[in-house]
This record gives C-alpha cells, sequence and structure tokens, in this order.
C-alpha cells in the first residue's frame, strides 16, 4: 500500500498529481492526504478519489507558513497510515512584485514564506519516521516543486524567481543529507502548465503543457526516483540554454518583458 503526502491539492498541479497517483495505483492500493488552505476543495476532490478509483484520503486544510499546524497534521496522518512513501512540496504562490513599492513588501514575505519555508515545513515532521521506514525496506522520498523561473531572475518577478532558485538549492542541499539515509530526493521544475496559476498571465507561455500530461510525466519521474527534472523536456533545453546567457545580454532581452499581475490573493 503506497502512501503519498501532497500539499497544494486542492486546484492545479496537486490537484491533477492527486488523481493521477488514485488512477495509477487503483489496483494495487493507495493512501492520500490531500493538504491545502481550503478544506471545502479538499473534500471535493477526495470524494471524486473514493468514488471514481476507491482511494482513501484523508484532508488537513492548513497553511503550509504555519510549521506547527503541519506537524500536527502530519503526526495524524502517520498516526492513522504510518510513514508516507512519498511526500510532495507543491503548494506555492506566484505574484509579480516590484521592489520599489513599499507595499510588495508583504508579497515578497508571502512568497518567499510559502514557496521555501512552507517546504521545509512540509518535509521535517516526516523525516524521522521515513528514516525508520527506509531502515525497515520501504520507499522513501521527498519530491520538491522548483521552477525553470528559478534558473534567472526575471523581470518584475523577484519574490517568485527567488523563491524557486531558492527552492532549488535547498532541495540540493537536502538530497545531499538524505543519501546518508538512503532516502531519496527529487526536484521537479515545471515549466508553463495549464492552472488556475497560469491562466492569469497575459503574454506568451512557450511549449504550455496541460496538467494532466504534466502529471503523468511528473510521477513518472518520482518513479524513477530523478535527482533533477524539466518538464516539459523542450523548457529543460530553455532552461540550460538560460544559464549560459551574458548578463549584458540577459539585460537586453528581459528590459520590455511583460509583467505579472502585483496583486497577491
Amino acid at each position: 500500500m503506497k502512501k503519498i503526502w501532497i500539499t497544494g491539492a486542492s486546484s492545479g498541479i496537486g490537484q491533477a498529481l492527486a488523481i493521477e497517483y488514485a488512477k495509477r495505483y487503483q489496483h494495487s492500493g493507495v493512501i492520500i492526504s490531500l493538504v491545502s488552505r481550503r478544506s471545502e476543495h479538499l473534500q471535493s476532490i477526495a470524494t471524486q478519489l473514493a468514488e471514481q478509483y476507491q482511494t482513501k484520503c484523508y484532508t488537513y486544510a492548513c497553511d503550509v507558513r504555519d510549521a506547527k499546524a503541519v506537524a500536527n497534521a502530519a503526526q495524524d496522518f502517520m498516526a492513522k497510515a504510518g510513514a508516507p512513501n512519498i511526500v510532495i512540496a507543491n503548494a506555492g504562490v506566484s505574484v509579480g512584485t516590484l521592489t520599489e513599492y513599499e507595499e510588495d513588501i508583504a508579497a515578497f514575505q508571502a512568497v518567499m514564506d510559502i514557496n521555501v519555508m512552507g517546504m521545509v515545513h512540509t518535509f521535517q515532521p516526516f523525516i524521522g519516521a521515513m528514516k525508520q521506514a527506509r531502515a525497515q525496506g520501504e520507499q522513501a522520498q521527498l519530491v520538491g516543486v522548483a521552477s525553470v523561473a528559478g534558473v534567472r531572475g526575471l523581470p518584475g518577478a523577484g519574490a517568485y524567481s527567488a523563491s524557486k532558485a531558492a527552492a532549488m538549492t535547498y532541495l540540493e542541499s537536502l538530497r545531499t543529507e538524505m543519501q546518508h539515509h538512503d532516502i531519496a530526493v527529487t526536484t521537479v521544475a515545471p515549466g508553463y502548465i495549464r492552472t488556475p496559476m497560469t491562466d492569469i498571465n497575459i503574454y506568451s507561455m512557450p511549449f504550455l503543457m496541460d496538467v494532466n500530461v504534466f502529471a503523468k510525466k511528473f510521477v513518472d519521474a518520482v518513479e524513477k526516483q530523478k535527482r533533477f527534472t524539466v518538464i516539459p523536456w523542450q523548457m529543460g533545453v530553455v532552461a540550460r540554454l538560460l544559464r549560459f546567457i551574458p548578463p549584458v545580454l540577459w539585460d537586453k532581452l528581459t528590459r520590455n518583458a511583460p509583467h505579472k499581475s502585483r496583486h497577491l490573493k
């Protein structure tokens, strides 16, 4: 029986992952924990998975910025189901930010707290139990969702780009730490995925991928225990090229780039 914990599960990538795991392990058995701030959405998804795939779900309405709330939810899940095999830190937000505006400071803080510290809060309560489970031969894997946006700083997205760059570096550090305990750590860096988060973008999104297609490729990468992967692969090529663009050229290329809305919901 596979046990999976997913944050940001009430919509977008998180919801698609829950559906994909329920579908993929319908016959072999899976328990999924759905975590998000929106309890009504979680209950709806849990009901859908139970009816369509006979999947047992536990739902937890909490904010990943609240370390104590996440820890309490983790302890409740482990008391009922045991240590999870896969923990997916997917919760994240994207919003335009400009340092020149004092009112954007709160948005900077929120993005960093959710996208970076939320990942730490998600993993921390499980590591001890996962070490023990791994020592007994159980699968143990931590998965973090970063973004291609973390490869280079994008104009109008200082908070988001910085948070995803920090997430990638954090996950790499975590991977080097967890190798001593044989716990896999996977970093998934999405490109443009069709979700409510990207639906509001008013600019062109190359290689835009349907979220359900993305979820299948995501789960495939996790099953292969890849250390780092970019989905779709075309954005992986773009990401590698971006690393080699000289700063002076990058400044020219991004001079008139469109900005995301500055209003954090």
